[in-house]
């Protein structure tokens, strides 16, 4: 089938796993990353990608540099994925950010900056081009995909802060944008799961719903686990 995507979105096992599913179902697909610019030596426990073996969907991706702080480069990355794919069909953010564990007085400053500008405010930036291009075309979908679980649990001595508030944020900004997708001309869906562990079957729900959209599903939040539903 042919269509555009493009895939935004950390280096993660949530990210390759949507990857290899896109990849099952289209020629090319664009993706972006977000570089990993927090200091070597930082207690990081990222949401990294796996072993699977990768030839298949790497054939087919064409990988783009975004660097999420800067609005100019949101601008030019949606310019060079329709460069490439002619136009984005749909475009998939996922939002899995690494996890930093600290005490609340040693928190780095640094890894606050990063996890701020990379995984708050990257998007805001990449959504403002991407709704803009959809609404003047009036069409395209935005696929918005998080993990909906609590990542502290319990009493512990070194928790994540700084995970957590991002995925928070990025709940936030997609209800907002779900709630609001009526009036635009595009379909806005999201996609949130509980079940980490079994991205594989996530992400084949995710194109599977994609596939059966349309414009009554505008606005929908599916939620993925052991019994599947959306609201």
């Amino acid at each position: 089938m042919t269509r555009g995507i493009l895939i935004a979105g950390n280096d993660s096992t949530l990210s390759r796993a949507i990857e290899v599913e896109a990849a099952n179902r289209v020629k090319q697909y664009v993706s972006a990353l977000i570089p990993n610019r927090l200091s070597d030596g930082m207690t990081i426990s990222a949401d990294v990608r796996g072993s699977n073996d990768s030839s298949s969907e790497d054939d087919k991706q064409f990988s783009l540099n975004w660097n999420p702080s800067s609005p100019i480069s949101a601008r030019a990355l949606v310019l060079a994925a329709e460069n490439r794919l002619e136009r984005i069909d749909e475009a998939i953010l996922v939002c899995s950010p690494p996890s930093i564990r600290s005490k609340p007085a040693k928190l780095p400053f640094s890894a606050v900056e990063v996890m701020l500008n990379d995984h708050i405010k990257g998007w805001f930036y990449l959504i403002k081009e991407l709704t803009a291009i959809f609404k003047e075309r009036e069409n395209g979908t935005l696929v918005l995909v998080y993990p909906d679980i609590n990542f502290n649990s319990g009493k512990e001595k070194v928790v994540d802060f700084l995970g957590p508030s991002a995925i928070a944020s990025f709940r936030a900004l997609a209800h907002g944008l779900l709630s609001a997708a009526h009036c635009e001309p595009y379909i806005t869906t999201g996609f949130s799961t509980s079940d980490l562990g079994n991205e594989t079957a996530f992400a084949s729900f995710i194109f599977k719903s994609i596939d059966d959209l349309t414009k009554r599903s505008n606005g929908k939040l599916f939620k993925y686990g052991k019994f599947s539903f959306f609201k």
